[in-house]
C-alpha cells in the first residue's frame, strides 16, 4: 500500500518563478492522480487536464478537491478503482493567462507603399505589443502541442509576422498618406490592432496593446515632412507645398537672372500658378533690360577767387597767383562728415569732431 500511494499525486500546483513562461506541463514522472487530490490554481493561471491527447477538463483560479463531481470526463475514462480509491492517468498543463508586456516588433526589410502625395515610398517601422492567453484550450490545440514548457520567445516570431502582415494590408486598404501616418501613430496603430485581433483569437490569444514607436521614411520624404511641419500645412496637402517650392525657386531665380529660362523650361511656373508664372516671365525678359543707374551728384567746385583781385585760384592755394596776396580762408570742411564750417571753428557743428 505504501508503494502504491507513493506513485500517486495528492497535491497539484505550479509556482511560477519566471517572467515569460506561457505553458508549464506538470511533471507526472509516471505517477497517477488520486481521486480526492488537491488542485491549486493561482491567479492568472488555468489548469488543463489532457487524456490521450484530448482536453478533458479546464480549471480556473481556485482550490479544488478532485472528485467525480468536478471531473466528469476523467471519471469515465481511464480511471481505476483500487481498494476503495479511484486513481487515473492524465497530463496536467498550467497555462499562464497574465499579460506579456512590451514585446518588440520591427520591419526586417522596407515596406513598399504607394503614397498619393509622394508616389512609391519604402518605409521601415518598429514598436511594441502586449498579449495574453484568452482561451487556454484553443491555445493548447493550435499552438502548444505536447512540449514540456512554452515561453514568449517560442511564439514571438509568429506573432510579429502577423502584425507586420496586417500593417502592410492596413496601409494598402486604408490608403493612408505618409503625412497622416507620421502625425497619427496612435490612430494608425489602432487600425492595425483591430485588424490583427481576429488572427490572434484564432490562436487562443488576445492582442491587448499595439504601439508604433517610429516610422522611418526615405531622406527626401523626411525633408519634405520637415518643411511641411515648419509651414503647419498638414491639412493643406500638396497645394501649399508646391507654392512654397515655387517661391523658393523664385528666390533662387532672383539671385541668378540667367537661369530664368531653365526654370521656365522645367515647368516650375505652371506648378506655382499663373501669378508666379508671370513673375518668372517678367524676370526672364528683364535680363536684357538695362538697369538705370542713379544720377551722379554734382561735384562741388574745386576753385575759389582771390579776396584782393578776384582772380581764380585753387581751394588749397595760400597766395594769389596773380597779385600775390595772402589768402585767409573764411570757411573749411569737416574731415569727418564734410560739412562746411567757419575757418576759425574748433569743432564741427554737425558731428562734433574736433578740428
Amino acid at each position: 500500500m505504501g508503494w502504491f500511494k507513493s506513485q500517486m499525486w495528492k497535491v497539484l500546483e505550479w509556482t511560477d518563478d519566471s517572467r515569460d513562461t506561457i505553458v508549464y506541463r506538470f511533471p507526472m514522472d509516471g505517477k497517477e492522480i488520486m481521486s480526492g487530490s488537491q488542485l491549486t490554481v493561482r491567479e492568472s493561471q488555468v489548469a488543463v487536464f489532457v487524456h490521450l491527447g484530448q482536453i478533458a477538463d479546464v480549471f480556473t483560479p481556485g482550490k479544488y478537491k478532485l472528485t467525480t463531481k468536478n471531473l466528469p470526463i476523467l471519471s469515465g475514462i481511464g480511471s481505476i478503482w483500487y481498494q476503495g480509491e479511484s486513481r487515473f492517468k492524465a497530463e496536467l498543463y498550467f497555462v499562464n493567462t497574465k499579460q506579456f508586456l512590451d514585446s518588440k516588433w520591427g520591419t526586417t526589410s522596407p515596406i513598399t507603399i504607394r503614397d498619393k502625395d509622394f508616389g512609391v515610398v519604402r518605409i521601415k517601422a518598429h514598436g511594441n505589443f502586449s498579449f495574453r492567453v484568452a482561451d487556454a484550450a484553443t491555445f493548447l490545440k493550435e499552438v502548444f502541442g505536447t512540449n514540456g514548457k512554452y515561453s514568449v520567445e517560442d511564439i514571438e516570431g509568429n506573432l510579429k509576422s502577423i502584425l507586420l502582415s496586417q500593417m502592410s494590408d492596413t496601409i494598402a486598404e486604408s490608403k493612408i498618406s505618409a503625412l497622416d501616418m507620421a502625425s497619427n501613430y496612435t490612430e494608425f496603430g489602432g487600425m492595425v490592432m483591430n485588424n490583427a485581433r481576429n488572427q490572434f483569437a484564432e490562436l487562443g490569444l488576445e492582442l491587448t496593446d499595439y504601439n508604433i514607436v517610429n516610422i522611418n521614411f526615405p531622406e527626401e520624404v523626411e525633408k519634405a515632412l520637415d518643411e511641411r511641419t515648419a509651414l503647419g500645412i498638414f491639412g493643406d496637402k500638396m497645394g501649399t507645398y508646391a507654392q512654397k517650392k515655387a517661391a523658393d525657386a523664385l528666390g533662387d531665380l532672383a539671385k541668378n537672372q540667367g537661369t530664368a529660362g531653365a526654370f521656365i523650361g522645367m515647368g516650375m511656373a505652371g506648378q506655382a500658378g499663373g501669378a508666379l508664372g508671370g513673375v518668372f516671365n517678367n524676370l526672364a525678359n528683364a535680363k536684357d533690360t538695362p538697369i538705370e543707374q542713379p544720377s551722379a551728384q554734382p561735384q562741388q567746385s574745386a576753385e575759389r577767387h582771390c579776396t584782393q583781385c578776384g582772380a581764380k585760384m585753387s581751394l588749397t592755394a595760400k597766395f594769389c597767383p596773380e597779385c600775390g596776396a595772402k589768402q585767409t580762408p573764411s570757411e573749411k570742411h569737416c574731415p569727418q562728415c564734410g560739412a562746411k564750417v567757419r575757418a576759425t571753428a574748433k569743432f564741427c557743428p554737425e558731428c562734433g569732431t574736433k578740428l
